[in-house]
């Protein structure tokens, strides 16, 4: 939901369902409101022939949602669902998010912070229009690399 390709670095959670409650709570708390097109949804997402279709009870569930809090400081977070994979449990569900400004610097963080850690998803191109990819370094710290930025 960035507009543009400034860096920005915000922090990602992960969530078990509860995700719009507890952001609903955030936006009352923070007095703010949700960056972009507000909340999207899993049943948002367009149909892959390369991936299973979504269940019904997980499709109205939050793919992504942006909420500014305090000194341009974003607050992400994701749904996460065990039929989608997902497993969230305390350490997994808070990531730092890294948002370069070029491809170059994406793939220069990426391989120097997840060298010796454990790739979770490998930095591609994403259907969102992102080079994304995620990985937990070698001190067990969760990162997430978003780059907007056009393939040059």
């Amino acid at each position: 939901m960035k507009t543009g390709t400034s860096s920005r670095v915000s922090t990602y959670l992960n969530f078990q369902g509860n995700l719009e409650e507890a952001f609903t709570f955030c936006k009352s708390v923070f007095q703010t409101e949700f960056a972009g097109d507000g909340m999207q949804r899993f049943g948002d997402i367009p149909a892959n022939a390369d991936h299973p279709p979504i269940a019904d009870h997980v499709k109205n569930r939050v793919l992504h949602v942006e909420l500014p809090l305090l000194g341009n400081h974003i607050l992400m977070a994701t749904d996460a669902p065990q039929e989608m994979g997902f497993t969230v449990t305390p350490g997994n569900n808070m990531h730092i998010s890294l948002e370069p400004e070029s491809r170059e610097d994406a793939k220069r963080l990426f391989d120097a912070l997840s060298q010796e850690g454990t790739i979770s998803m490998p930095l591609e191109d994403m259907f969102w229009g992102a080079y994304f990819g995620s990985f937990t370094d070698q001190y067990g710290i969760n990162w997430m690399v978003n780059c907007q930025a056009p393939t040059e």
